[in-house]
C-alpha cells in the first residue's frame, strides 16, 4: 500500500473525505431562494455564451437503492451543480437541490446522493451547472431518468438488467464514422433497470492512435486525445482515460437513462496488476514502477468519474451490495484490491492464494445469508473456470491472472476461495445464485455441477460472460475442470484469429430479465447490434 503519511496519501484522503461530505450532505440541502431562482425552472439571463458552464462528460446515475440514487455530472470549470427531480417527465412540482461545487481538484466532477425517493417508480432528473463568478450564467440543462427498485411484492414488476465490460482496449477507440460505441446503443434499446460494468472501464495501459489499418485495407479512425496517446501514469492521465470514453455519444445517451453499477479489473491501472507489484525492467513504457502509486491514482480517478456512493467508514471500498426488491440482490465484488501476487496459483493456502481476501469473503457470505430476494447475482470481474495466463513481459511463464490454474484437479491457489464460497452456499442452502462477468473479450454461458467436478461440495449454478463493449475480440480460452464446468455456448469460433476489430461485430453483452409472476430468470447474450445469439430460461429453485 502507499505510504500513509505521504503528501499524495493526504491528498487522496482529503479528496475522498470532502467528496463524501458534499455528496451525502447535499441531498438534504434544499436550495436557498437565491439559488432556486437560478435553477433549471427559471430562464437564465446570460450576456455571453462563453460564460455558460459546459458538460464535457454528460450525466450519469448509479448505485441505486430502493429509495436513493447517485447523480453524477462533470463541468468544464468550477461550478455549482444544480439538480431537480420529479416522478413526472414534464417536471411538474419538482424537488430542487443545490448540490456540491465541481472543482478542479476533483477534475470538475460532482455528485448528489438523492434520498427519500419513491420506490418502484421512474424518476426523472435534470442537471445544470452555475458559474461561480457569474451567477446568472447557467449551463443548458441535461435530462436523465432512472428506475427505482420495487420494495414489496405488491409493487413487483419485471426486472431487466444488462452486463458487459472491456472498453477502448487494444487501440480500438471511438470511431465516429463506424457509429462509436455501438454496444451502448444496443443495450439502451432493452431499457434495462441498471447496467453492471464488470470492469476494464478504461485501458490505462492501452494508447490509442488516430488510425488503424484493417485486414481489408480500410482504416479504423479513432477519436484521439492527449491522455490516450500514452500509458497512464499521472492522476491526470487516468482522469483523461475516463473522460475519453464519455466523449462517445452512445455512452452519454445510455448513461443518462440507465444507472451504472461499476467495478474495476486490471486495465483501470495496468494489465494484470496486483498490490505490491513493482513493474519489471522488461516493461519499458513506465517511469513510475510502483504499482501501488499508480493504483492509488487510478482509484481516485475512477471514484471521481463514476456515480459511486462513497462509504465514509471505508472510502476506498469498491465491493458492495444492492437490493432490488423481492426478486433480486446484486453483489459487486472486488478482485483487485486484496489479491495476492500472480503466481503459478497452486498454493495450499496463505496470502498469495487470496483473491477476495478474508474480510471481503466474510462480507459476501453474510450478505448472501441475509438476502431474502429470489435471485442472488454475483458480479465478478473475472470468470471462474476460463484460464487467464499472465503474459506481461516482466513475469515468468506459467503465471496465472484469474481464479483458475489449469491443472483440472482439486482446488488450490485462488480456487480455494471459490471452493470455500460454494461450500458455504450449499451448507446454508442459499438458492438461485448466478454469476456474471467479463474480462476475456468474448461471451459464453457455462453450467457448473458437482457430478462433473473434482470438488463436489456445492450446488449447481450458472455463469455468464459478456464483453467486450468496444475492444479487441479474443478467445475462446482454455477451461479448467475443477468445478465441473459445462460450456453451453461460446460466441466465437474456436480457431478465431485474435484481436478482431469491433468492425467485425464481435462485441457482446448480456441481458437478464426476471419475470415478476413466475420469478424465472431469462438470460440472453447479444452481439454488437443487439442480435440475440443465446438464450436460457432459469426457473427459480423453490
Amino acid at each position: 500500500m502507499p505510504d500513509q503519511n505521504s503528501p499524495a496519501d493526504h491528498r487522496r484522503r482529503r479528496f475522498l473525505r470532502d467528496t463524501a461530505a458534499t455528496a451525502v450532505g447535499s441531498a438534504a440541502v434544499i436550495a436557498s431562494p437565491a439559488v432556486l431562482a437560478a435553477t433549471p425552472a427559471a430562464p437564465a439571463i446570460v450576456t455571453s455564451e462563453r460564460l455558460r458552464p459546459q458538460f464535457p462528460g454528460g450525466i450519469m446515475s448509479g448505485d441505486v437503492t430502493r429509495d436513493s440514487a447517485m447523480i453524477w455530472a462533470r463541468a468544464d470549470r468550477n461550478a455549482r451543480m444544480l439538480v431537480e427531480y420529479s416522478t413526472r417527465e414534464d417536471f411538474s412540482n419538482p424537488v430542487r437541490i443545490a448540490g456540491p461545487t465541481a472543482l478542479a481538484r476533483e477534475d470538475y466532477t460532482a455528485r448528489v446522493d438523492l434520498r427519500g425517493l419513491p420506490a418502484g417508480q421512474r424518476l426523472y432528473y435534470r442537471v445544470r451547472f452555475q458559474d461561480l463568478v457569474h451567477e446568472s450564467a447557467l449551463s443548458e440543462p441535461l435530462t436523465g431518468s432512472l428506475m427505482l427498485p420495487a420494495t414489496t411484492p405488491a409493487q413487483a414488476r419485471d426486472i431487466t438488467f444488462a452486463f458487459s465490460g472491456d472498453e477502448a482496449g487494444q487501440g480500438w477507440g471511438i470511431n465516429e464514422q463506424w457509429g462509436g460505441y455501438r454496444v451502448y446503443e444496443s443495450m439502451r434499446r432493452f431499457r434495462p433497470d441498471f447496467f453492471i460494468h464488470s470492469g476494464d472501464q478504461i485501458y490505462a495501459d492501452g494508447p490509442i492512435q488516430a488510425e488503424v489499418k484493417l485486414e481489408d485495407g480500410t482504416l479504423w479512425r479513432n477519436v484521439v486525445t492527449e491522455a490516450k496517446s500514452k500509458v497512464a501514469q499521472t492522476l491526470d492521465d487516468y482522469r483523461g482515460n475516463f473522460a475519453y470514453n464519455m466523449l462517445d455519444a452512445n455512452k452519454r445517451r445510455f448513461a443518462a437513462e440507465v444507472p451504472f453499477l461499476v467495478q474495476w479489473d486490471d486495465h483501470e491501472v495496468r494489465n494484470n496488476w496486483y498490490p505490491g507489484q513493482v513493474i519489471g525492467a522488461a516493461e519499458k513504457r513506465y517511469d513510475e514502477r510502483n504499482i501501488d502509486v499508480l493504483a492509488a491514482r487510478a482509484r481516485q480517478a475512477m471514484f471521481e468519474h463514476n456515480p459511486f456512493r462513497i462509504d465514509s467508514a471505508d472510502p476506498f471500498r469498491i465491493y458492495r451490495a444492492f437490493h432490488h426488491g423481492p426478486l433480486l440482490d446484486v453483489f459487486m465484488v472486488d478482485e483487485r484490491s486484496y489479491r495476492g501476487r500472480n503466481s503459478p496459483n497452486r498454493q495450499k493456502g496463505g496470502h498469495d492464494a487470496d483473491f477476495l481476501g478474508p474480510e471481503q469473503m466474510r462480507w459476501i457470505k453474510q450478505a448472501l445469508l441475509r438476502s431474502r430476494s429470489t435471485w442472488k447475482l454475483i458480479a465478478s470481474d473475472m470468470p471462474l473456470s476460463i484460464v487467464v495466463p499472465d503474459l506481461n513481459p516482466d513475469v515468468p511463464q506459467g503465471t496465472f491472472e484469474a481464479w483458475a490454474n489449469a491443472d483440472n484437479g482439486k482446488p488450490s491457489g485462488r480456487e480455494l476461495e471459490v471452493a470455500e464460497l460454494l461450500r458455504f452456499i450449499k451448507q446454508h442452502d442459499i438458492k438461485n445464485v448466478v454469476w456474471v462477468t467479463a474480462d476475456v473479450h468474448y461471451a459464453s454461458a457455462t453450467h457448473y455441477a458437482p457430478e462433473r467436478a473434482q470438488f463436489t461440495d456445492f450446488k449447481p449454478f450458472w455463469e455468464f460472460v459478456g464483453g467486450p463493449i468496444n475492444a479487441g475480440t479474443f478467445g475462446p480460452g482454455e477451461i479448467d475442470r475443477t468445478f465441473g464446468p459445462d460450456v453451453r455456448f461460446v460466441s466465437i469460433p474456436a480457431d478465431m484469429k485474435q484481436n478482431r476489430s469491433p468492425a467485425e461485430l464481435l462485441q457482446f453483452f448480456g441481458i437478464g430479465k426476471i419475470d415478476a409472476r413466475s420469478k424465472t430468470l431469462t438470460v440472453t447474450l447479444h452481439n454488437t447490434d443487439g442480435k440475440e445469439i443465446y438464450k436460457v430460461e432459469l426457473p427459480p429453485e423453490a
